[in-house]
């Protein structure tokens, strides 16, 4: 489901992005980093991303509907920020560490529809009880394995991503 709506938003931000830009990834505001250490652009990285984080996980609670929202909208946005860029600078700036964080936002979300699921298949008589103790298990280990991978990904972002650019790009 996470999947699905990641890519529904893919496809529709390739369908709103038809006309070309003059946008480039080294010029684009948003991957531009300013003058600070390190460390604080991993904070700043980390920061962000944990919030994505936390509303995918609080899709639980909107039954599913802020996940949905929050996947939709982030595979919409990414054609249109990748536009006319080209493909050696994707390689270079945003494959080493959107691999571990596009995991782990599509296991938040999943994570984030797993309550809505269960309580479904209850509402279905299709379990006896809305949560299981097993139930809880497994949603707190898919939002560890989640926040593992995010976390990684902000390092890989600061620390790992920049010295692939300038070996892939010199």
């Amino acid at each position: 489901m996470s999947l699905s709506c990641i890519i529904i938003g893919v496809l529709c931000g390739i369908y709103i992005n038809q006309q070309p830009t003059n946008s480039n990834l080294e010029n684009n505001n948003l991957l531009k980093h300013q003058k600070i250490s390190n460390l604080e652009e991993f904070i700043l990285i980390l920061k962000n991303n944990l919030k994505v984080y936390l509303m995918l996980l609080l899709g639980s609670l909107t039954f599913g509907l802020s996940t949905f929202y929050i996947l939709f909208f982030n595979g919409l946005s990414i054609p249109i920020l990748l536009s006319n860029v080209k493909l050696i600078d994707i390689v270079a700036y945003v494959i080493p560490h959107a691999i571990f964080e596009f995991l782990g936002f599509i296991i938040a979300g999943a994570v984030g529809f797993k309550i809505p699921y269960e309580i479904t298949l209850y509402l279905l008589d299709k379990k006896e009880k809305p949560i299981t103790e097993e139930d809880i298990k497994e949603f707190l280990k898919l939002a560890l394995i989640s926040i593992v991978l995010i976390i990684i990904a902000a390092f890989v972002e600061v620390y790992i991503t920049p010295e692939i650019a300038n070996y892939l790009l010199t």
